[in-house]
């Protein structure tokens, strides 16, 4: 059970068409995230949070998610120093997705882990024939820096 408690969940009317923010958690205790750039909408990253994490964003103002993988909190930029200031919150109608509108802050101004402003930065080529072609992938974007030179394994 979590510490960090957010408003319970009322009526279906309440939660889609009412003013409270009423987050609706996984069973794993997880809300999925999107994270646009303010300024031009550009979707950045995906990513979830769990309760400790959405409430650090709310009280700091700085994107913090919840990494799956290492299973700890993950402040946007603790390492790269690309922080996410957090300027706008929004939730889907059933309150079971956020929506985070970020300004980016840092050395290179980037969101991804593998060097770009955005994690989105490929497409599938040929979306008509994408089995024919083999499911290829292209780039749409250029990496902004290094990430064996940012990220130093410990």
């Amino acid at each position: 059970m979590s510490t960090y408690v957010f408003p319970a969940r009322t009526s279906s009317a309440e939660i889609e068409l009412g003013s409270t923010l009423q987050p609706k958690f996984g069973p794993d205790g997880l809300i999925p995230c999107i994270t646009q750039d303010v300024q031009t909408g550009e979707v950045l990253m995906f990513a979830f949070m769990n309760a400790e994490s959405l409430a650090h964003t709310l009280r700091t103002g700085k994107a913090t998610y919840w990494s799956r993988s290492r299973q700890k909190l993950w402040v946007k930029g603790e390492e790269s120093g690309n922080v996410q200031l957090v300027r706008e919150l929004r939730t889907d109608c059933d309150q079971d997705v956020l929506l985070i509108k970020v300004e980016q802050s840092g050395p290179a101004n980037a969101s991804c882990h593998n060097g770009y402003k955005s994690c989105f930065y490929r497409k599938l080529s040929d979306l008509e024939g994408a089995a024919a072609a083999g499911y290829k992938l292209s780039f749409t974007a250029q990496p902004l820096f290094d990430p064996a030179t940012v990220y130093k394994k410990k």
